[in-house]
């Protein structure tokens, strides 16, 4: 005797070896045995084989009309052997009622399933919206299909081109148009890029990635809304001194500034004066409201995205020839750059020997420059590595300049050591009066932001808040705003646990990485630039591991499989290939050890 039986969801047979009061023992067609309950037979049966059984009960399925079996027993609940005696008119063969078994078990919208061997048909208008949802997918698919194919062609249909964009950036995969886009990149083995290029909707490479970061924090376009102009006070008083700045060039938002006056044969005053828009606008406002989206000026390469708009800059930067409000205001006497004053960083080095080069506020810059060096011996620390290197980046209509800063320069050193001094005096002001701000802390090497005043190992001073750029960062203008508060002897905005200074705190660091992580792939990507525009086929490079190096004259890591093993810090000679603009990538070839 054979049996048809049901397990895990399948149907299956056998041939029975042995029967108890509540199960089988069978061996299936393939001559696996098993023991089988006998609640689960469905069917018992001499003729044909199990195997035979199966084949044409599929065949006897195929000619089976789900629709007609459907009308036959609408209504009540019923068992499979009642549809099959119906529907052939007398007592169904076994074939006959196991194709009409999986007839019903692969109709799940006409049948629903009651038990085991038994079904009842589905409600009329329940069936019907079932089958428009069939029909509705099947278009789909068939309209998926077509797009796909039309985009195989690199011939871009209008509606997935209207979601280019999105497509690119931040597809969503339950969409249809996302589905097409998967279906023609795997047939042509192209990226979602490279086929938009293809279909010629990519045309610019640097739009395409600069577009990476205006979708994700511009995606309504990065004009600022409509908001109420700065008030500025007018009744501050105006300080003695005239200040300068120094900055480099493009700086647009010129927060901060100094000034030297003598007081006496033996006494001078440092002045550092930081832009103040705490005095301009406050929490809550529509300024505040904008600060607290952006949350920091974004730079890129040949662009920036500012925190503030130009209005409420050009009111509150700290401009030659304006005056800046602080608790008082300053005259500024001059925007120093620092590419205009590259001799004064040699001839503080060696001391002066010629004299002076007759810089503006050359004397001044001098004074201050050995102030800072007093600063940094007395933190024990230099505010960054000796050997850390900045790339300067100068984009033109369409060719890049690259450029080396040197961090650690007598005037890098002047403007760093007295942020830094600003930024812990003014941390420590607020924490001795117990009033709450955003602090950066670091022990053990690690760095955090935090709400309670602690060390900065890594500068070594006992607190580090950030107050010296409220018009680029918005924890600086959060900090300013208790500063002022502090000053005026007035209730500051925030308190410890207020929601609006942590949502501040969590919300900058999530944005100002993300910030950076767009700087880097724009600066790669002009790198690249860069190496077409000079015509670059061999370069020299340095290894930094395994088989990385990083180009000379170039903020740029390429990966050089055929480099053999070598020490970090090796000097080798690498072959270019043409550079990928939208993969932003570069091949490299190892030649050899590079010329001396």
């Amino acid at each position: 005797m054979n049996v048809l039986y049901e397990e895990e969801g399948e149907f299956k047979v056998g041939a029975v070896l042995s029967q108890g009061p509540a199960s089988y023992q069978v061996e299936s067609p393939h001559g696996r045995r098993s023991k089988v309950k006998a609640a689960h037979v469905l069917l018992s049966f001499e003729r044909p084989s199990g195997a035979e059984l199966l084949a044409e009960a599929r065949k006897f399925a195929d000619g089976l009309d789900t629709g007609f079996l459907w009308e036959c027993r609408k209504g009540a609940e019923f068992g499979v052997q009642e549809l099959a005696r119906d529907y052939v008119g007398r007592e169904p063969a076994p074939v006959e009622t196991a194709g009409v078994l999986l007839k019903l078990q692969s109709a799940p919208m006409y049948f629903y399933r009651r038990g085991r061997g038994r079904y009842q048909a589905a409600p009329e208008e329940t069936l019907k919206l079932a089958l428009a949802g069939v029909e509705k997918k099947r278009r789909l698919q068939e309209r998926i299909a077509g797009w796909a194919e039309r985009l195989a062609r690199f011939e871009c249909p209008p509606e997935v081109a209207a979601l280019r964009e999105e497509l690119l950036y931040a597809p969503d995969r339950g969409k249809p148009e996302t589905k097409a886009l998967e279906q023609a990149c795997a047939q042509t083995a192209l990226s979602a890029a490279r086929l938009f290029e293809r279909c010629g909707l990519l045309p610019d490479s640097e739009a395409y990635h600069l577009g990476r970061f205006l979708h994700e924090f511009h995606p309504q376009g990065e004009r600022f809304p409509a908001h109420e102009a700065p008030a500025v006070p007018a009744d501050l008083p105006l300080a003695e001194a005239a200040a300068f700045s120094l900055d480099d060039v493009g700086t647009t938002e010129i927060d901060d500034a100094f000034s030297l006056t003598r007081i006496s044969d033996e006494e001078l005053r440092i002045g550092i004066h930081i832009a103040a828009p705490a005095l301009a606008f406050a929490p809550g406002s529509g300024l505040d409201a904008i600060a607290r989206e952006r949350l920091s000026t974004a730079y890129m390469p040949g662009r920036k995205f500012t925190m503030l708009p130009e209005d409420a800059i050009a009111a509150l930067s700290l401009d030659e020839g304006g005056q800046s409000t602080r608790l008082e205001r300053v005259r500024i006497a001059a925007n120093l750059r620092h590419s205009q004053l590259d001799a004064l960083n040699d001839a503080f080095e060696r001391g002066r020997p010629g004299g002076t080069l007759g810089f503006p506020f050359e004397e001044e810059l001098h004074a201050l420059w050995r102030f800072a060096s007093a600063q940094e011996a007395r933190r024990g620390k230099p505010p960054v590595a000796p050997t850390h290197q900045d790339y300067v980046f100068q984009v033109e209509q369409g060719r890049v300049t690259i450029g080396l800063r040197r961090r650690g320069s007598p005037l890098d050193k002047l403007v760093s050591e007295l942020m830094i001094l600003a930024n812990a005096t003014w941390g420590e002001l607020l924490a001795g009066r117990d009033i709450a701000a955003i602090y950066r802390v670091q022990a053990a090497g690690k760095v955090r932001m935090s709400v309670y005043a602690e060390a900065h190992e890594g500068l070594g001073v006992g607190t580090y808040a950030w107050f010296t750029s409220p018009l680029r960062r918005y924890v600086d203008l959060v900090n300013q705003w208790q500063l002022v508060a502090a000053l005026r002897g007035r209730r500051a905005a925030f308190a410890r646990n207020s929601e609006g200074l942590l949502a501040a705190l969590r919300a900058f660091e999530v944005v100002a990485s993300r910030y950076e992580e767009h700087q880097r792939a724009l600066e790669q990507y002009w790198c690249l630039r860069w190496l077409i525009q000079e015509r670059v086929g061999e370069c020299d490079a340095t290894v930094l591991r395994e088989n990385l190096a990083r180009l000379d004259g170039l903020p740029l890591v390429v990966r050089v499989p055929s480099m053999p093993p070598l020490e970090p810090g090796s000097r080798v000679r690498l072959a270019l290939e043409p550079p990928d603009l939208i993969e932003r990538q570069v091949q490299c070839s190892w030649r050899g050890q590079a010329r001396s």
